[in-house]
């Protein structure tokens, strides 16, 4: 498993960009946890890396969105530095719900 943040930006101008976002935003909550508006920390496979950037890709309008992907690795831990109020859970972390 590696560490992949995602980060996007949809044009909304139109009622066609917010939906995108809302697409893209549903297809990122499969694969990881959104840490601030538009990104997302995936704790992920490289097999579910090659699908998300599929669906993502599927989704955005390259002409008016753009979509990166950071890829951190598999020992990310030590290449984040979180300050102020944390919003999410470590990815690493044990979850019960």
């Amino acid at each position: 498993m590696m560490m992949v943040v995602v980060a996007y930006d949809v044009n909304t101008e139109e009622p066609a960009g917010r939906r995108r976002l809302r697409l893209v935003a549903k297809a990122c909550m499969k694969f990881g946890q959104r840490v601030q508006n538009s990104i997302f920390e995936c704790l992920i496979s490289t097999s579910d890396l090659l699908i998300l950037r599929q669906q993502l890709l599927d989704i955005i309008d390259d002409s008016k969105d753009s979509l990166r992907f950071y890829n951190m690795g598999a020992k990310y831990s030590g290449k984040i530095e979180q300050y102020g109020v944390e919003r999410h859970l470590p990815a690493d972390s044990v979850m019960i719900i």
